[in-house]
């Protein structure tokens, strides 16, 4: 769980990008058959975050990145490693800087058109943080409410499509990273925080919570360009392998990730990070 001192020196280093020179700090990406080049979330607890005290990026998607260039460059350390958010993630795809992208990315029939998804390699629901001063308790206090919600992301569709149904209606203001919408909801410009729920875990203190309310599964797989089938069908056969032997299991329980609670009602859909 971040502190607030944490939570603000995190904000600091995403905003900034600082590439600091250390073990899976952010790097640039110089092509190398040798090694696999991998985009990650540095802004994102558990999945891919960059520690404000070492400036090393960590979390389960990291720890993946690491499985896959040793399974498919023969070495863990045969990897980079950059920042990416939701929407640098694919665009540094598609002009070359990127191999593949592990980066909280929702696979969609939309999202297949332009890249190659592997398997799925964990499962997520939407969800919505809020304060507890707020008064909000459940979806229908969110009527004639602002939430904030990432760019790129169809948390927005996903949440008016549920508010549609029980008859509510919702405004939305859209930022480029986790931080800013935390930020936003601190400081009262939003009135709720929306994306997938062990994303918000993360961002969890003593004065927010999360609402009961969660939706439809969504699944993350590693993305890679269309043009590269090679890639795209090793990294499916490693995750595959990974899945079989336990790999997966092991680095959801190493942080944090295991959720075995069962998925809500699932109306309105799922929610793409």
């Amino acid at each position: 769980m971040l502190t607030r001192r944490t939570f603000i020196r995190a904000s600091a280093f995403a905003a900034a990008g600082l590439a600091l020179g250390a073990p899976f700090a952010l790097t640039g990406c110089t092509a190398n058959p040798n090694v696999l080049r991998v985009g990650t979330k540095i802004d994102v607890p558990g999945f891919g975050f960059q520690n404000p005290e070492t400036g090393n990026i960590e979390g389960m998607e990291v720890d993946i990145a690491r499985e896959l260039a040793r399974r498919i460059k023969g070495s863990p350390d045969a990897l980079q490693v950059t920042g990416v958010n939701v929407t640098t993630r694919g665009a540094m795809l598609d002009n070359g800087t990127l191999d593949a992208t592990l980066a909280t990315f929702t696979i969609t029939d939309a999202r297949k058109k332009s890249y190659n998804f592997s398997r799925p390699y964990y499962t997520d629901h939407i969800g919505v943080l809020v304060k507890k001063s707020s008064g909000i308790t459940d979806l229908k206090d969110l009527d004639g409410k602002t939430v904030g919600v990432a760019l790129s992301a169809t948390t927005r569709d996903k949440l008016t499509a549920a508010g549609d149904e029980i008859g509510i209606h919702m405004k939305f203001a859209e930022y480029s990273t986790y931080p800013e919408i935390k930020i936003a909801l601190v400081t009262g410009r939003v009135d709720a925080f929306s994306v997938d729920r062990s994303i918000l875990n993360g961002y969890v203190d003593d004065s927010t919570m999360l609402l009961n309310t969660q939706f439809a599964p969504q699944e993350y797989g590693v993305a890679t360009k269309k043009s590269n089938t090679q890639l795209a069908d090793q990294i499916d056969a490693a995750i595959a392998a990974m899945q079989d032997d336990g790999t997966l299991r092991s680095l959801e329980e190493r942080w944090g990730l295991v959720d075995d609670a069962p998925a809500g009602d699932g109306k309105g859909g799922g929610q793409d990070a």
